[in-house]
């Protein structure tokens, strides 16, 4: 019988860790700062054993003391936490394990692989939902690919399920911050709890859940690009069931995004009280899914997995990659070294864990057509090459390239130009993301520092390109020399107005003899004239 000491082992994911692994014959030693805490949790179980520590002072006297055959961190917050148990572990030559989710933490374990090999020691770090479980599902959800370009992960947790001290603190620590991404085929930033969205999680034959989600850092964000074929753009987000706490920290997150403030982890004690006094409300309902889009022998795809769990069993899932490789490390199989837990398991290997909780998943599967094929039909394959690889996007992509901006001088259409964000005259250096989701496509322009973006959906045989709350409904006549896009109605909050009212706009798209794509954009105002007329060329990039 196996001894392992469990950090944190009476807390929220903890004393979870700490049931399951005494329920698979192990003897536990629950590890926390308060005696009387951990006493009244043991007292409960049988084959636990209560120990006062302090990961970030004193751990290594402790585990010299006890001489575990395991450790592992549950405890928390990792954002900015030390290494101290990790750095006792590789020195008494004692395998660990954690349940982090913090990304700079989670990668950040790699230095220590030579010591741990040297060692003779598997150290492993995001032993949990992420990147643990995520990776797992995305490695299966990625088989027979040729290449991915997006992968969308969230998670949304029952209001039920109690927030910890260490959950507030995580979350609270990166709202408002910046998110380092990889989008559009080059690094990019988003901001912690922004980006808020709706999301469904759908299983045939249950009750959907729709929830709302926001972006949140983790270590999928990083490790992921580097696994998968094609170095897709990776996005995790994450939510709570209620949706005016999401709306709630979004808009707590703006003050931080404009360094208003440093940071909200000062209100994690107030966070737990609110959410004590709301547990009621809501259901016992958790859920997570995993999309994957790209290529598989030649056409679009978009593979997606889908967890639900009820009755309260949601916050058991963080426990389970744990649970599984702590029985690969007590066995010695994981080879020393130190890495995070995104490669070391399979989705086979939770199913019989599954299947002991309230949880059910499923994996659809449905073919991609890009938006403009989708609108032109046959016409879309008589394209130029240059124009028909512009619009073949499945999920994510980018393109780099020159952009020239003219201005008009009228003061309105000056204020227009401002209300839209649009760039000031000059010529910049162009970047262009595309981005896919129901399909619609999101596309961001970036003329040098300056940026503006619009959505594009189909209407029939039409595209309708949004900005705000202004839609313009455009028809695509085409030939073997390019693309046009004719304006055929437009509308403000949903409200059709006259044509007589519409801008004049002009908007080609042609391969150039160098066989680069080439555009050009002019917009002009009644009574107004010339808006903006911006034009150029883009290449898309490949990796």
């Amino acid at each position: 019988m196996s001894r392992i000491l469990v950090i944190g082992g009476y807390g929220g994911f903890g004393a979870r860790m700490t049931r399951r692994l005494i329920a698979a014959g192990h003897d536990v030693l629950v590890a926390g700062r308060s005696a009387d805490k951990a006493a009244a949790f043991c007292n409960r179980l049988d084959h636990a054993e209560p120990v006062v520590a302090d990961r970030d002072h004193g751990i290594g006297l402790v585990m010299a003391r006890h001489r575990p055959d395991l450790v592992i961190d549950a405890a928390g917050p990792f954002q900015a936490s030390g290494t101290m148990v990790v750095e006792a572990c590789v020195a008494m030559r004692i395998p660990y394990l954690d349940l982090a989710d913090a990304r700079d933490f989670v990668t950040g374990i790699a230095r220590f692989d030579a010591e741990a090999r040297a060692a003779g020691v598997a150290i492993v770090s995001g032993a949990s939902s992420v990147p643990a479980l995520s990776g797992a599902v995305a490695r299966h959800l990625a088989e027979g690919m040729d290449r991915v370009t997006q992968v969308d992960i969230a998670i949304s947790a029952s209001n039920r399920a109690a927030v910890g001290p260490s959950v507030a603190r995580a979350i609270l620590s990166y709202v408002g911050r910046p998110v380092r991404l990889w989008r559009g085929r080059r690094e990019a930033e988003g901001y912690g709890w922004q980006e808020l969205r709706r999301e469904r999680f759908t299983i045939a034959g249950h009750q959907p859940l729709a929830r709302w989600i926001a972006l949140a850092d983790v270590p999928d964000l990083e490790v992921l690009p580097q696994q998968l074929p094609g170095r897709p753009e990776v996005t995790f987000r994450a939510g709570t069931e209620l949706g005016f706490q999401m709306i709630a920290l979004w808009l707590l997150s703006w003050p931080v995004r404009w360094k208003w403030v440093t940071s909200l982890r000062g209100l994690a004690g107030l966070l737990l009280p609110l959410q004590r006094l709301t547990r009621g409300a809501g259901s016992d309902r958790s859920a997570m899914s995993v999309t994957l889009r790209g290529i598989a022998e030649g056409s679009g795809i978009e593979r997606r997995w889908t967890l639900i769990a009820s009755d309260d069993d949601g916050p058991e899932i963080p426990t389970l990659a744990a649970a599984l490789l702590a029985e690969e490390a007590l066995a010695r199989r994981l080879s020393p070294g130190s890495r995070d837990g995104s490669t070391l398991l399979t989705i086979g290997q939770f199913e019989p864990l599954f299947a002991g909780l309230s949880i059910v998943h499923a994996t659809t599967e449905r073919p991609l057509v890009p938006l403009y094929a989708r609108a032109m039909g046959e016409r879309f394959d008589r394209l130029p090459a240059a124009v028909r690889m512009m619009h073949d996007l499945y999920g994510d992509g980018g393109a780099a390239g020159e952009g020239t901006v003219e201005r008009g001088t009228n003061p309105i259409a000056r204020l227009t130009s401002w209300l839209m964000r649009f760039p000031p005259a000059g010529t910049y250096p162009l970047h262009v993301a595309f981005a896919e989701h129901n399909d619609a496509e999101t596309w961001t322009r970036r003329f040098g520092p300056h940026r503006f973006h619009s959505m594009l959906s189909q209407r029939d045989d039409h595209v309708v390109e949004r900005f705000g709350p202004l839609r313009f409904a455009f028809a695509l006549p085409s030939d073997a020399k390019g693309l046009a896009m004719e304006l055929s109605g437009w509308s403000a909050f949903g409200l059709p107005l006259p044509r007589v009212l519409a801008s004049r706009i002009e908007a080609r798209e042609w391969q150039d003899e160098a066989g680069r794509f080439r555009f050009l954009v002019a917009i002009r105002a009644p009574l107004i004239g010339a808006i903006i007329r911006y034009t150029g060329w883009l290449v898309p990039i490949s990796s």
